[in-house]
């Protein structure tokens, strides 16, 4: 028979063969990236069970969905993954658009979905640049903001926002874009891409890192469809599924979409996925920007009554975000507000699996393998 101790982060306590220690990392720990709590039981250096315990950060979007119009519940939308604001406002438009069988203008379409793999390369250098930070290495996050900015920068200057674009608008997108953006967006997309190999060579070619991730948190195909796992995450394991080729939305059915996979299902697999995905993007964008420049003028969005009411019944749109799948069920009873938006986050599917995970590894391993998850809490917890 034995019996459980349970301690926090430094706390002492005296070790008996017969004990299991159970230790919370967080919620306020500066590797859980926000307020999740991680329930580790250990058998002294290793870790036998963990629970991700998440709501810390809850906030009731979906109930705040219900009591806001069709246009307020983007500024909603776009905040509970704050690294993918313009994909996760696309969900939302995208269902609502659907139901009012709307028809976007081919303008609106086509610089949706360049903004929307802008917002992808954003997203993956924030933890192209933060995860080595975790394992020990501070200089790469140097790096991925220089080129994080150089994308804020056009992103801004069409927006408004830096990270809450609230861009996107029933019927394509709030306003024309500026004089010459598109030139601007082609060479920041070029001095971005020219300037990715020194991220690369700076971490994929160093031993410490290589030797922190390589073999560590294995993550399997079985385990990925169980969970219902998806974006890098679930590629880095061999599952070759992406709604850009899959089931295509915007523009994508007429772009040749390059799915990044490998089949190691380790730390350092999820990280080459993510550093591959960001070519792939800025290929998909150069794309867009072609095709834009053979588009003849025409508006960038319809026009909409004051007073917006959506006809009643439901509809599932689902986009593929940087962190994963996003799922929106919409139900409407033909009024100016939804009756219902549920949300299906990436990240919280994403969380769930490290209980099987984690167990059998070490302490030490487990900052490796949480940073790999590459999550938003507030996605979570949305």
């Amino acid at each position: 028979m034995s019996t459980q101790r349970t301690v926090g982060i430094g706390a002492g306590a005296k070790e008996l063969a017969t004990e299991d220690m159970v230790l919370n990392i967080g919620p306020q720990h500066p590797s859980t990236h926000g307020v999740l709590r991680l329930r580790l039981t250990l058998d002294g250096e290793r870790i036998t069970a963990a629970e991700p315990i998440v709501g810390y950060m809850h906030r009731g979007a979906e109930k705040l969905f219900e009591v806001r119009d069709f246009r307020q519940i983007i500024v909603l939308a776009n905040r509970h993954d704050w690294l993918s604001a313009f994909s996760s406002e696309l969900g939302v438009v995208l269902a609502v658009e659907r139901m009012l069988g709307m028809e976007v203008p081919a303008r609106a379409t086509w610089t949706r979905t360049l903004l929307a793999e802008l917002n992808r390369v954003l997203n993956h250098l924030m933890f192209l640049g933060s995860y080595p930070l975790e394992v020990g290495a501070i200089t790469p996050i140097f790096y991925a903001f220089r080129e994080r900015e150089t994308l804020q920068r056009v992103m801004e200057e069409v927006a408004g926002g830096r990270m809450h674009y609230m861009f996107n608008r029933v019927g394509g997108l709030k306003e024309e874009l500026p004089a010459g953006w598109t030139d601007r967006v082609r060479q920041a997309v070029k001095d971005v891409r020219s300037r990715m190999s020194e991220i690369s060579d700076l971490i994929m070619g160093n031993e410490i890192f290589r030797a922190r991730t390589r073999g560590v948190g294995v993550l399997t195909r079985e385990q990925v469809l169980q969970y219902g796992v998806s974006g890098p995450l679930a590629r880095a394991a061999g599952v070759d599924f992406d709604l850009r080729r899959d089931e295509p939305y915007l523009a994508y059915g007429e772009l040749d979409v390059r799915v990044v996979t490998r089949a190691e299902g380790d730390c350092l697999a999820r990280f080459e996925c993510l550093l591959d995905q960001v070519h792939a993007s800025l290929d998909l964008a150069d794309a867009c920007l072609d095709r834009m420049a053979d588009l003849p003028p025409g508006p960038i969005n319809q026009r909409l009554p004051k007073v917006l009411k959506v006809p009643e019944g439901h509809t599932y749109a689902w986009t593929e975000n940087p962190l994963g799948i996003n799922g929106y069920y919409l139900v409407s009873r033909g009024e100016k507000t939804p009756w219902r938006l549920k949300l299906r986050s990436a990240s919280y599917n994403n969380v769930q699996v490290l209980t099987e995970l984690l167990p059998g590894t070490l302490v030490a391993d487990m900052i490796a393998i949480l940073g790999s998850m590459f999550f938003v809490v507030g996605d979570i917890d949305k």
